[in-house]
């Protein structure tokens, strides 16, 4: 009976997040309310104070669901044997996902067009800030051990090429999702980070 329990409580969670995913794409997140989510999902304000602190909480929770596995492969991209080919690898997945991953393309829709950073969501702000600096963190690791490793110089510090670096693909998604139809996600950004690369000296070899 607990077991049963405790799966219905997760799939009911999972229904909650499902229905916020859509109604936050429809509506933006700081017009949605609570139970215009819990009435998506079929069930009541309760059942999501019983998951979630607030809504703040619901939509970090959203994007977690999504984003965990692909800022886990970036992060392990700073322990592997080749961090700059397991930073390529980690990257174009991201694109490829964002391209053809119908959620996934939602919920960034979602973070990047649909979300405005008002007080009642300051910790969305400040998980969205927590992400960014632990990302170009790792990338400027791993810049820095290929750099030391191909015995080449950085044209700028480290840290810079981390941000320019971050700056490019969070910018190519965001523009990407504005207007799918104007360029191919995983294409246009192989290129562009490739030649981001190049240019760092990094290069393929």
């Amino acid at each position: 009976m607990a077991r049963r329990t405790k799966e219905d409580a997760l799939a009911t969670r999972n229904s909650l997040l499902d229905a916020a995913e859509h109604v936050f794409q429809a509506q933006g997140v700081s017009a949605t309310t609570l139970s215009d989510i819990a009435a998506k999902a079929g069930t009541s304000r309760g059942a999501i104070y019983w998951h979630f602190k607030d809504k703040a909480d619901l939509f970090n929770a959203m994007i977690e669901r999504v984003s965990l596995p692909l800022e886990h492969a970036l992060y392990d991209a700073t322990g592997h044997a080749d961090p700059l080919a397991s930073l390529r690898v980690a990257i174009m997945a991201a694109l490829d996902k964002t391209a053809n991953d119908p959620q996934t393309r939602r919920v960034f829709e979602v973070a990047t067009h649909k979300v405005e950073y008002v007080d009642s969501l300051s910790s969305v702000r400040q998980r969205h800030l927590d992400v960014r600096g632990e990302c170009v963190a790792g990338v400027k690791q791993v810049l820095q051990r290929a750099a030391r490793e191909r015995g080449v110089s950085l044209p700028m510090p480290a840290e810079a090429a981390a941000r320019g670096l971050h700056a490019l693909v969070d910018g190519l998604i965001q523009n990407w999702l504005l207007d799918p139809g104007a360029f191919n996600l995983p294409r246009t950004g192989r290129q562009a980070v490739d030649s981001y690369l190049a240019g760092l000296g990094l290069g393929e070899r």
